[in-house]
This record gives structure tokens, sequence and C-alpha cells, in this order.
């Protein structure tokens, strides 16, 4: 079994890193635990996103393959320390490798109750949505007096303490075992069939073209013949060049991408650059099939609602991004199915929209504002800790309102309750970064 363990402390002298060196080292039969470094972890900035940045790619690809975490918390005012609680907030923004891990927390302080308040802090931390993981709901750990507890070896001189730290890791390693053993039996679900690494050539596929080439699209242009430039292609109701079809698609005001019914992602609106775009892709991403093009924490959720569309449970899926903040950004996800003359499924069709400048527009035309419902409930796919919040429901004033003069519309005569649309039942809330960005 493979555990990775964080101090929540970057002193130079950390008695919780003391203690996950000793548990690292003392219980090495139960699992090969190894120690994860936060010294350089950047101070969280929602506008200065450092997600793909070493100290954060780190973190996560080592938790991602852990079996379990373990995370040793001091006690800060009766808290968690800031360093990990920013450590957390990373890890739970852009990335989510929290999620369905299974997490032992155990702490140590100077004073007799041992991190107990940091702990049901963390606790709490660990369990909100977009953070997800699966705190073990069992004895705690605390070591009190920690700085009479270690002999100068750094082992526990307490024999009853470390019988008791055994139990607890003993306990950890079952929780661990039975958690996986549980997620082995749904792998019987429909949508698992679907395979992200596109190996279900369709008539449309571009068969002996590496998916992964960086050049996919010219290798497989040149393959096929393609058309290009003044080339001219007849559609439904239309003739358009290429030149003309890529000019049309590139102004549309929004982010477009086309995934085939093989799982291949094979176009996006490239009218943006990388870092400019709300779901970033690059040039080379196209080809890819979708297993590259999503972290694999997100991959069961991208089969799920790849599932839904192939199979006709919906024609379309749509999410907001976590992270949005109303008055700023409003970002949606859609994945619509697409399907050829005969009905058959061939693909899907994802756009990603910032919405807000639509509903800023509107309520600066009509005269009308958002009023918060009293016991609107925030919406558990916002994910991490930005504004806290789902947006309420959008609800009229109660007074009649005047429009903005540019509308050249008549006062409106009464007030509408504005309720936004709700998005189809699925399986699971996908993963933000579902679609075809690089990660």
């Amino acid at each position: 079994m493979k555990l990775v363990a964080i101090a929540g402390s970057i002193a130079d002298e950390s008695y919780n890193r003391k203690l996950v060196t000793y548990i690292a080292s003392h219980f090495a039969q139960l699992a090969d635990i190894e120690i994860l470094s936060i010294n350089d972890v950047p101070m969280f900035s929602q506008d200065d996103d450092q997600t793909d940045s070493a100290p954060i790619q780190y973190l996560t690809h080592k938790i991602e393959a852990a079996d379990g975490v373990i995370l040793a918390t001091p006690e800060h005012n009766h808290t968690l320390a800031p360093v990990l609680k920013n450590v957390i907030e990373w890890l739970s923004f852009n990335v989510h490798p929290f999620t369905n891990k299974p997490v032992l927390i155990v702490g140590a302080s100077y004073y007799t109750q041992g991190s107990s308040r940091a702990q049901l802090a963390l606790r709490q931390v660990l369990e909100a949505p977009g953070v997800g993981a699966l705190v073990m709901p069992s004895d705690e750990f605390l070591l009190a007096d920690v700085r009479t507890a270690f002999d100068d070896h750094g082992n526990l001189k307490d024999e009853r303490t470390v019988k008791f730290l055994g139990s607890v890791m003993a306990k950890f390693v079952k929780w661990v075992t039975v958690l996986a053993s549980m997620q082995e039996k749904t792998h019987t679900e429909p949508w698992r069939q679907e395979d992200l690494n596109a190996g279900n050539p369709t008539d449309t596929t571009v068969k002996d073209v590496a998916m992964g080439a960086d050049d996919w699209v010219e290798q497989a242009a040149e393959k096929t013949s393609a058309a290009s430039g003044h080339d001219y292609v007849k559609l439904d109701r239309g003739l358009l060049t290429v030149d003309q079809l890529n000019w049309f698609l590139n102004t549309f005001p929004m982010e477009a991408t086309f995934m085939d019914d093989n799982n291949q992602f094979i176009y996006y609106n490239h009218f943006l650059d990388h870092d400019d775009m709300l779901a970033p892709r690059y040039p080379k991403n196209v080809g890819n099939p979708a297993a590259n093009c999503h972290p694999e924490r997100a991959r069961d959720h991208v089969k799920q609602v790849i599932w839904m569309l192939r199979s006709g449970q919906t024609d379309r899926f749509s999410m907001p991004v976590p992270g949005n903040k109303v008055n700023a950004k409003w970002i949606m996800h859609y994945y619509q199915a697409m399907h050829d003359a005969d009905g058959n499924y061939r693909g899907v069709n994802e756009w990603v929209l910032d919405t807000w400048p639509i509903v800023a527009d509107y309520l600066k035309r009509t005269g009308q504002t958002l009023v918060a419902t009293p016991d609107a409930k925030a919406d558990a796919t916002t994910g991490a800790s930005d504004a806290g919040a789902a947006p309420a429901p959008l609800t009229a004033p109660t007074t009649p309102a005047t429009p903005d003069a540019t509308t050249g519309a008549s006062e409106a005569k009464a007030a509408t309750p504005l309720v936004p649309p709700v998005a189809p039942a699925a399986p699971a809330a996908p993963d933000a970064s579902t679609g075809a960005s690089e990660h």
C-alpha cells in the first residue's frame, strides 16, 4: 500500500513533521509512506493561477497516485495553520486530488489538547465540496506536550502512545482497503464502457496517424487530401470556402470543441491564445484521445457525461465551473450530443461561455437587479473555497422597473421571477476540467 504524508507546517523545527517522519519509519511494515514537502507552495490567489507550477503539480500527482493520505496538523489559534489551508486551497481550485481519497488526520501540539480543535477544523475543510476527501471516522491521534514526547533519535518515548498510534494506523490501512474494495464493486456500470483512449475507430477516424502527434492536424489533412484555403465545402444550407468556415467558427462568442464518437478530440475554434481561454487548449491537443485531455481524477465523470449523451439519457448536459463569482464571471460548460441524419450518435459538441455579460446586459436594459432568495442553498458543484456559495436564483424587483433607454421597449408591467435552467440529472457531477483542456 502506498501512502503519502504531509506535515502542515513549514517551520524549520516542526514537531508535526517529526511525527510523520516517525510514522513513516515505525510503520513501514504496514505501508510505504512518503513524506511530501509543502515548503515551496505559493500563496493562493484566484487572480494568479499557479496550478501548473511545479509545487502544485508535484503534490497533485503524488496524492493522485497514492492509496491514502496522512495529514499532520499543528494548531494555531484554535484552528489549522494557514500554510496547510493554503495547500488545500490550491488542491481544490482547478485540481482536486483529494476527491474520494482516504485521509487520516493526526496532529501534535505543545499543550494537553493535542491539536483537537485544529483536527476538527481540518476535517470540515476536507469534507467540503470541491475537496471531497474521505476522512477516516474513527479515533483521533492527538499528541500533546510534544516538546517532551520524542527522544534524541526522534522516537516517541511513551509506549502507550506508540501502541495507540499503531492501532490508529492499522485501522487506517483497513479503511483504505475497504474503500478500495467498495470502489471495485462499482465497476459494472454501463458508462464504464466508454473508451477515453479512442480505441474504437469509426468511419470518420483518420487512421495511421498517431493521435498524440503535435502536428496531427497537418498529418491527417495530408493523408486525407483535406480541403483548405479557398477550396469550397458544401454544407447542408451553404457553400463556404475553408477560410470562410474558419472565420465563421472563430468569431463565435464562445469556445467550441468537437469530440467525435470515438472519443477523439478533433477540433476547437482557435480564436484566443491558451492563457486567455475560459477552458485552455493548445493547438497540439487536437487529435488526442479524450484520456489525454483530462486528468485521471476527472475521467470517470467524463465517461458518465459521454455515456448520458451516447445512450440518449439526455441530449445536453450543462454545469457551472467551480470558482465562478457573480458580478465577475459565470462560466458554463455545455455538452450537446450530435447525431447524423439517421439519428446515430456522432460525438459531443462542447461549448464554454461566460454568461455573466448576458445577464448584466439584461439587468441594465430592464432596470432589474439580482435579489438573494433567503432560503436558497449553495450548489454543491461550486467546488473550492471561492466566494463560498453559488449565486442565488435571479428574482426581479417587486416594483416595476424602468428599462434602459437604449432598449426602446416599453416599461415592464409586472415583475416576473427569473429561474435559471436546471441541468439534467446525472450519475455524478462531472469535474470542472472536463472538456479538452490540457492538464
